[in-house]
């Protein structure tokens, strides 16, 4: 027989084993929650980015007349980039060793051996700018001229600087270079043959300068933009742009041009003149006006707006338009 007492003792060890779980449980469903209101007026919305709102989060269309590097990646070639010049106060002693001990000198006979050359460091455009694989970068750089370039400049950037002329040398041999940007500078006078002789040139970009004449071109160009000058109709070559068989964009808006310089190459897709002095054009300006079968399908883009002419007054010139001019009618 077991007395009452371990009766009771056993009775008390069941009951605290039994009360010991549905406390643990307890104190785990008492375990405070995080208070989620706090993140209810938290809009995620904007982190969400796809390739759809990609341009509309973030809009960047801004930079791309400023900054318009046509020549970047995946063009590159990051071997040919040349290194910057250091500061000559930094370089080591080239007689002394990094522990200041002597280096071993050629015989005095020999003479000095000179340093290995690095392509293109010696040249004024690579010490002033960035001469980054076939480009060279001048923006903003306090230029007043041309600076001598690499043999194989592609692309050449000099924006936002004080360069007032372009000489007839300046670009001299420079057979591969495509574009030239000299927007925003100061340039009021080009040689006739500075850019006439560049067998590759597409791109010549020269506007918001003080340019009063246009230089000859290339027949290889592409696209002129020389917007914001001071041109006049007698700055104009005639028939400038007749031989121009691959000209395909011709922006000579906010100039002084008091007719529309013909004939038009049939090259030509975008022709700016807005904010001249046009008053008045012939009837064969775009169009023959002995072939009423003509169709120019490739200029599509004809601004004459800002301009005194009423282009209700010359309606068979557009017959062979797919497009009507901008301007006033």
């Amino acid at each position: 027989r077991m007395c009452p007492l371990g009766w009771l003792s056993v009775a008390s060890l069941c009951l605290g084993t039994l009360w010991a779980v549905p406390a643990q449980e307890r104190r785990k469903a008492e375990k405070p929650k995080a208070d989620l209101t706090l993140y209810e007026n938290l809009d995620l919305d904007n982190y969400d980015l796809t390739l759809d709102n990609y341009g509309e989060i973030l809009d960047l269309s801004n930079y791309e007349e400023l900054y318009d590097y046509g020549d970047l990646a995946p063009k590159i070639e990051v071997g040919t980039l040349a290194p910057r010049p250091k500061d000559p106060k930094s370089l080591p002693d080239p007689g002394e060793t990094t522990a200041g001990t002597p280096k071993l000198q050629p015989p005095s006979g020999a003479g000095p051996v000179p340093p290995a050359p690095i392509p293109g460091q010696g040249l004024p455009s690579c010490r002033l700018c960035l001469c980054l694989g076939t480009s060279v970068y001048c923006d903003d750089a306090g230029l007043e001229h041309i600076p001598a370039l690499p043999p194989d400049t592609t692309y050449l950037y000099a924006r936002f600087n004080r360069i007032g002329a372009v000489r007839a040398g300046d670009f001299t041999g420079l057979e591969k270079l495509r574009r030239i940007d000299l927007s925003s500078n100061s340039i009021s006078w080009a040689a006739a043959d500075a850019f006439r002789l560049l067998p590759s040139l597409q791109e010549l970009l020269l506007p918001e300068n003080r340019l009063t004449a246009l230089p000859e071109l290339p027949r290889s160009i592409v696209r002129l933009d020389a917007r914001l000058n001071r041109i006049p109709s007698a700055g104009l070559r005639p028939e400038a742009f007749r031989d121009l068989k691959q000209l395909q964009f011709l922006h000579l808006s906010d100039n002084q041009l008091d007719f529309i310089p013909v004939p038009l190459p049939e090259s030509l897709r975008s022709l700016h003149l807005q904010n001249n002095n046009i008053q008045t054009m012939h009837e064969d300006t775009f169009c023959d006006s002995q072939d009423h079968g003509q169709i120019r399908r490739a200029l599509e883009d004809i601004r004459l707006d800002g301009n005194p002419i009423n282009l209700s007054l010359f309606p068979n010139a557009f017959f062979c338009l797919p497009r009507l001019p901008t301007g006033r009618f």
